[in-house]
């Protein structure tokens, strides 16, 4: 964690934080509009940012886009917060959504949400956890339940006591290294009339664990799904590092889902 406590240690890196808070997803030259520096020396900053996992990049098409990466704050939150603040575990995930609350949607054929995440690990550790309904409350935001039909075409859906939160279709299947689903969100009315999005998991093996890399995106705009989702990734991603690394959950009391 020292990486990130010294990226947030300098101005410039928290003013190129805070762009990316009101608008994600900026290019190089939206990012250095206004700095009182060289674009170089936009460009070290937004490294230093890069390799502390605060900020997330993705080509598309000519374009290299900056994208926040809130899991590194709620690992403080994991860390710190929580064992003094136990009461209020259920807001702990607002550290990190303070950070990309109300940003902006950017192009449609661009990501949405995108989360790294670091595991000690391998990939099929991680895929096994990820691919088994029985595990998924001990990480799943609300402690969710799941029912899927692991194949192309079949059918994942995420319950509350028994009422269907997320339902969606398994688009792509490639263990263990990638799962695609799509994500219709059935929480409350204002996300209930909202589009099909989708979401990427993506498991890279790396020296001594899996590079985890979450996209969710494909929302058609600028939706309630879009927003409402950001303060459940990093909860749910902070929680399955722990119970792959540590094959204990990291349990949260049970919360209404509205």
């Amino acid at each position: 964690m020292d990486a990130v406590f010294d990226a947030l240690a300098h101005p410039i890196r928290r003013a190129l934080l805070d762009r990316l808070r009101e608008t994600d997803g900026q290019t190089l030259t939206e990012l250095e509009r206004d700095q009182p520096l060289t674009r170089f020396g936009v460009m070290k900053h937004l490294g230093v940012l890069e390799r502390a996992h605060l900020i997330v990049t993705r080509k598309v098409g000519r374009e290299k886009l900056h994208y926040l990466n809130p899991v590194p704050l709620q690992q403080v939150a994991d860390r710190w917060i929580s064992r003094y603040a136990a009461p209020f575990a259920r807001t702990l995930s607002d550290l990190s959504h303070a950070v990309d609350e109300g940003a902006k949607i950017m192009s449609a054929s661009g990501p949405k949400h995108v989360y790294e995440h670091f595991l000690r690990a391998a990939p099929e550790a991680v895929w096994a956890i990820l691919t088994d309904d029985a595990k998924t409350p001990l990480w799943q935001h609300f402690n969710m339940t799941s029912t899927t039909d692991w194949r192309v075409g079949g059918a994942i859906t995420f319950f509350v006591e028994g009422r269907p939160m997320i339902v969606g279709e398994i688009l792509e299947l490639a263990p263990p290294t990638r799962l695609v689903h799509s994500f219709s969100a059935r929480w409350s009315p204002d996300v209930a009339g909202d589009p099909p999005s989708r979401v990427t998991w993506e498991l890279s093996a790396i020296p001594g664990g899996t590079k985890l890399t979450l996209t969710h995106d494909n929302f058609g705009g600028d939706t309630a799904t879009s927003r409402a989702v950001t303060g459940g990734w990093p909860e749910s991603l902070s929680r399955l590092k722990t119970l792959v690394e540590t094959g204990t959950p990291f349990l949260f009391p049970v919360a209404h889902a509205g």
